[in-house]
């Protein structure tokens, strides 16, 4: 059976997005060239200006979808019966997982803010995983934190585990920053 336009539309999207990681990971946003990626993706340079502006508006969309897909990992993290800080470590052990997909890290953490800025990468993440993590927090730290002041944790908390990532990906003992995000969260309580 034939696709419908529709589906060869997103289909041809896909292939542009799915081609773009892969050459945006192996040589970076600078080095990657919009042709290079057309002939990864088996399209037309048409294509891939009927889909995207340019060439930042399609590594934007990559970025969206590795923001979405670290989303979904957290997010089906199973917390059934698991006390707010449980969920919180388990969360941010779900974090870790997600961002060790390779090339995660360096495209959502190093490439995305030189290439789209603050701005945008701040609302990439708003979009998708700060609402879980506000929760988490909210849920962890009770009425005892106001509004402003669990949107300026959940500000740091990400920033670290963003920098923990990082660290992560660069040779760094996962479970030591796991052991460090744990007591972080515990003199939370306690301050």
């Amino acid at each position: 059976m034939a696709r419908s336009n529709k589906e060869r539309t997103e289909a041809t999207r896909l292939a542009l997005i799915e081609a773009a990681r892969r050459l945006f990971v192996e040589k970076g946003y600078a080095e990657t060239a919009t042709p290079d990626i057309v002939a990864e993706a088996g399209v037309t340079r048409g294509a891939l200006y009927h889909h995207f502006e340019d060439k930042k508006a399609l590594f934007r969309a990559v970025l969206e979808r590795e923001g979405e897909a670290v989303a979904v990992h957290i997010e089906g993290v199973a917390l059934k019966g698991a006390s707010p800080r449980q969920a919180l470590l388990l969360g941010a052990s779900a974090y870790f997982d997600a961002m060790a997909i390779a090339g995660r890290t360096r495209l959502l953490l190093l490439e995305a803010p030189a290439v789209l800025g603050l701005e945008s990468v701040v609302a990439i993440d708003r979009e998708n995983t700060e609402s879980t993590l506000k929760t988490g927090l909210s849920n962890f730290l009770g009425a005892a934190a106001g509004a402003a002041t669990l949107q300026a944790l959940t500000d740091m908390l990400s920033a670290a585990f963003d920098r923990a990532a990082i660290a992560i990906e660069t040779g760094a003992d996962r479970a030591i920053y796991e052991k460090a995000i744990a007591g972080l969260l515990d003199g939370l309580v306690r301050a």
